[in-house]
Parts: structure tokens; C-alpha cells; sequence
């Protein structure tokens, strides 16, 4: 049976990505770091369309053209960083072969033992999947890039006993600046934010209209996200950072704040109200509400006499 091209190649080595890319067997089998202004890379022979074993974490400084990153393409002309985990799909672009920075490849086996294992896993941004980038300041590159040097530099030393701590407290520390300048980004991008959140509420004020909930249900994050062009995650963290709360309590804060409404100013049973919020099962609805007011949707409706 042929193989479907239309599914993304899988990279389960780093043998046979440095292989491809044209350049010299990895000093360690579990984790890579490729300065590529100093390799000349055969990026032709890599699959357009892919996924991989492993985290990559890349500092593009001057990447003229577009890369595919989940469903849309991110313009890297003016730098930054961005974030890959295992098995997830990107793709290349209109790319013309500039692809100064660093990409540092790691393999989850490599962070076994380590706390870093469960760490890693934490960072939001490796859920982060359109045009959602780590943008840079002057400053801010001259942390970033010394760390990868220092891995580099780690990795073509002699491996000793300490050389894979050393390593990993290395990763760790670039993990940790990023999610410092991520939360710096959405501060710094307000204007930018603000619209986004403008946007993210005009579609759950129509969405929440009753005909709406009616043929479609409930509202989801990933929905509004897409809508936004943007990854669940990163909408999530960017309205936490910018009103404290996640996209998911903005969607539960509307759904109560209608129900309320509803419970003390119509007749209808609490079966009734929950079906016309988009739930299928009374009980679900009833659920959520104690949940957020900590009263039964019969309890708030006696407080009002109803």
C-alpha cells in the first residue's frame, strides 16, 4: 500500500533529520542544536508537510518568507521564536533559503529523570499554532541568544558526567525567559489585545443570542479561536494576561449572567433554560451553575420569590 502523500512525513530520528538537512551526525542522539549560519542546510530534501519525536525550540533572526505553522503562515521577516512539540504538524513556506537563527531539537527521553519532563509540558507555547511567535526586543535577544550558544557550545565539549545537567539547566532557563517575554508580549501588545478581546466578545454576544444556542450549542474556546485565527492556548493566556481570566471563564461568565436573567424574569423551568443555553442535558447546565454561584439554579430562582 502506497503511502498518502497528503500525510504529514514523520521524523522519529535525529540522524536521519541531520542526514537530510546535509549536515554531520548529532553529538548526542537525544538532543540537537543547529546554528544555522554555520551549516550550510539542504532544507529541499526535508518533508514540506511534517511532524517529529522531539521539542523544537528556534530563534530565527532573519527568516526572509513564510512557514506554515498549524493553519496559517507566520511571516518571520522581522525574527523571533516559536515553539514545536512532539508530533505536532508544520509545514514550509515561500521560504528563500535564509534561515539564519538556531533550532535546538530535543527528545522527550532526553529530560527523563528530570523535572523538566513535567515541566516542559506546562509551558503554553508549545501549544501555540498560527501567527502567535515570540517577537524579540533588542534586549531581549541578547539573553536568548548567549543560551544557545552556551548548549552549542555544551554539546561539542566532551560529554562527561554533568554534561547532560548542564544541558537541561540550560533548556530550562531558555524555557523560563521565554514564558517571561511571551507575558511581556501580551502587555506590550495592547492595542493589538484589545481588538482581539473587542472581537472575541462581539462573537459571544451573537453567539449567545437564543437562536444561535439553539442550532449550535454552547460556545466553545476552540471555536472562538478559530474564529480569531488564533490557538486555543494562546487565547486563553493572552486574555488572562490582559483581563485575568481565561477565554473559558469569559464564555461561563456570559452563560451565567444570561441564565441568571432568565431565572429571575421568566417562568420557564430549569430544563427549559437549560436547553435554550445549548445544553443537552439539564443536569450538566445545573452543574456548572452551582459551580460558579454556588447555588442551585432553584436556589438563586427562590431568592428572588420566583
Amino acid at each position: 500500500m502506497k503511502k498518502d502523500k497528503s500525510l504529514p512525513y514523520h521524523y522519529n530520528s535525529l540522524f536521519e533529520l541531520h542526514r537530510l538537512l546535509g549536515l554531520p551526525n548529532p553529538q548526542q542522539p537525544l538532543v540537537s542544536l543547529i546554528n544555522n549560519e554555520h551549516n550550510k542546510l539542504v532544507a529541499g530534501k526535508i518533508q514540506s508537510l511534517r511532524t517529529s519525536a522531539f521539542y523544537k525550540i528556534s530563534f530565527k533572526s532573519n527568516l526572509n518568507g513564510k512557514l506554515k505553522y498549524g493553519q496559517h503562515y507566520y511571516d518571520f521577516e522581522d525574527g523571533g521564536m516559536f515553539f514545536v512539540a512532539p508530533n505536532q504538524v508544520t509545514e514550509n513556506g515561500d521560504s528563500n533559503g535564509d534561515f539564519s537563527g538556531y533550532t535546538l531539537i530535543v527528545h522527550p527521553d532526553f529530560l527523563l529523570t528530570y523535572p523538566l519532563a513535567k515541566k516542559i509540558k506546562q509551558f503554553g507555547f508549545f501549544s501555540y499554532t498560527t501567527n502567535e511567535a515570540l517577537h524579540l526586543s533588542t534586549e531581549e535577544k541578547e539573553i536568548i541568544i548567549p543560551i544557545f550558544q552556551n548548549i552549542e557550545k555544551e554539546l561539542q565539549n566532551r560529554i562527561d558526567d554533568f554534561s547532560q545537567d548542564v544541558i537541561i539547566s540550560q533548556i530550562e532557563t531558555l524555557l523560563n525567559y521565554s514564558n517571561r517575554f511571551y507575558k511581556r508580549q501580551f502587555i506590550t501588545r495592547k492595542v493589538v489585545n484589545n481588538d482581539v478581546l473587542e472581537k472575541f466578545e462581539a462573537f459571544l454576544e451573537r453567539d449567545f443570542q437564543e437562536k444561535q444556542l439553539l442550532l449550535h450549542g454552547m460556545p466553545t474556546v476552540q471555536l472562538m479561536a478559530e474564529r480569531l485565527n488564533l490557538s486555543s492556548g494562546y487565547l486563553s493566556d493572552m486574555l488572562r494576561a490582559v483581563t485575568g481570566q481565561s477565554a473559558q471563564h469569559h464564555i461561563h461568565h456570559k452563560l451565567i449572567e444570561i441564565a441568571k436573567e432568565k431565572l429571575s424574569s421568566t417562568n420557564s423551568t430549569v430544563s427549559e433554560i437549560a436547553y435554550e443555553l445549548g445544553f443537552e442535558h439539564p443536569q450538566s447546565f445545573s452543574r456548572l451553575f452551582k459551580q460558579k454561584t454556588h447555588q442551585s439554579p432553584v436556589e438563586y430562582r427562590q431568592s428572588y420569590n420566583l
